[in-house]
């Protein structure tokens, strides 16, 4: 039976018929290890002088984003990730400067550490970075984890970290902003509340499911919930829906929009799934991903993985799955057209593809700890689903 967390992100089916050995995971963050893989010619650009400073940054109980903007209020150095990196996890991840010859030595707080590795010549980037090595122990599990086989045949849905998991209201923040509903997600920001969610915080939204109780309860809104008091002040100093969506940071309010796109993506390969598509091997007139990351139409002989569209205002409809986006998009009331927001450009989206199938290398799995390595963009999540079959995610640790 798919959890009804899994059916509010678009996911209906699981891909393979292992009938899963339930368990826990991150019961302590050391439970739960990411370790980001860079290209071979990326790493051997690392050089002990001169030009852009690259350090790895290990960390655990806090996010990316927080742990670099501590190292900018105490070392005053600004650094960029290649990925993002959450907080329930250690993690260990290459990060670098921007400015030439500004680098410190090698720094450490209680949540997190960096260690200088050398310099590049310019800047790493996303392009740069080919994956992640996860090794993750299972607690309290009921079968045997190494019965199971089937880690090459899964589908590459987006993760539940895509779309808030506690809280699954990203993807509908998008789908108000596509349908110029600003009152709504403006709304949605605020007083969305979910049975995942702390009663403290579900309390503090239903408050706010009230305009009228906007400025009342300001200063009861706790200070990690950012963005509601960002969009909060706006709308008690000017009442203007689409002014509160536009103080949001644009990186944000693009998030936004990608999380309704892999929405989107999650049900049409559900749909495609179900219809009996063969979603793991290419056909001819397919697009596909070569082993370069390179797309272009199936060519029989050469290794490639099949790709399917991720929908924006440049939507290519001509693949075996238009049948089953087109349902979707009506479904929703969403043309592709409406990825280009006018009133909202900075986060308007082409789209563009996908790969179908996670690809999953240096898998093994020895008593209740399993290892593998996944390439950019794939979610650990989603294979460890698969693995276990959790009746409620949100309680296995998802």
């Amino acid at each position: 039976m798919i959890p009804p967390l899994d059916s509010q992100i678009g996911i209906s089916v699981y891909s393979t018929k292992f009938s899963g050995i339930g368990g826990k995971i991150r019961i302590e963050p050391e439970d739960f290890k990411v370790t980001e893989l860079i290209s071979e010619k990326a790493e051997n650009s690392i050089k002990e002088q001169n030009g852009y400073a690259v350090y790895k940054l290990k960390k655990k109980k806090i996010d990316t984003n927080h742990a670099l903007s501590g190292i900018f209020r105490k070392k005053g150095i600004r650094l960029k990730s290649l990925g993002l990196k959450d907080a329930s996890a250690v993690t260990e991840q290459f990060v670098c400067s921007g400015n030439k010859g500004n680098a410190i030595d090698n720094f450490s707080s209680d949540k997190y550490s960096l260690e200088k590795l050398g310099f590049v010549k310019k800047p790493l980037s996303k392009k740069d970075m080919i994956g992640n090595h996860f090794k993750i122990k299972i607690s309290e599990s009921e079968n045997n984890l190494e019965s199971f086989t089937e880690f090459d045949k899964i589908l590459n849905f987006y993760g539940y970290q895509r779309f808030g998991s506690k809280r699954p209201v990203t993807h509908l923040i998008g789908r108000a902003i596509l349908q110029r509903d600003f009152d709504k997600a403006v709304d949605l920001l605020l007083s969305f509340t979910s049975t995942f969610d702390s009663k403290e915080n579900t309390e503090i939204r239903e408050k706010l499911s009230d305009k009228a109780n906007y400025e009342q309860y300001f200063d009861k809104v706790p200070v990690q919930m950012d963005i509601e008091r960002i969009v909060l002040k706006e709308m008690i100093e000017h009442g203007e829906p689409i002014r509160a969506i536009h103080s949001i940071p644009v990186s944000l309010r693009r998030f936004y929009v990608q999380a309704y796109q892999s929405f989107i993506f999650n049900q049409s390969l559900s749909s495609a799934f179900l219809d009996g598509e063969n979603l793991f091997e290419p056909q001819s007139g397919d697009v596909c991903f070569d082993q370069n990351g390179i797309i272009g139409k199936y060519v029989k002989g050469m290794d490639q993985n099949l790709a399917l569209p991720f929908v924006g205002y440049s939507y290519y409809k001509k693949t075996r799955f238009d049948y089953q986006i087109s349902k979707v998009l009506k479904q929703e009331e969403i043309s592709p057209k409406d990825f280009f927001i006018k009133e909202m450009q900075e986060v308007s989206s082409e789209g563009g593809f996908r790969q179908a199938a996670i690809h999953c290398t240096n898998y093994s799995s020895h008593e209740n700890v399993v290892e593998f390595s996944l390439s950019r963009g794939s979610f650990a999540t989603i294979l460890l689903r698969e693995i276990m079959k959790p009746q409620d995610p949100m309680i296995a640790g998802f």
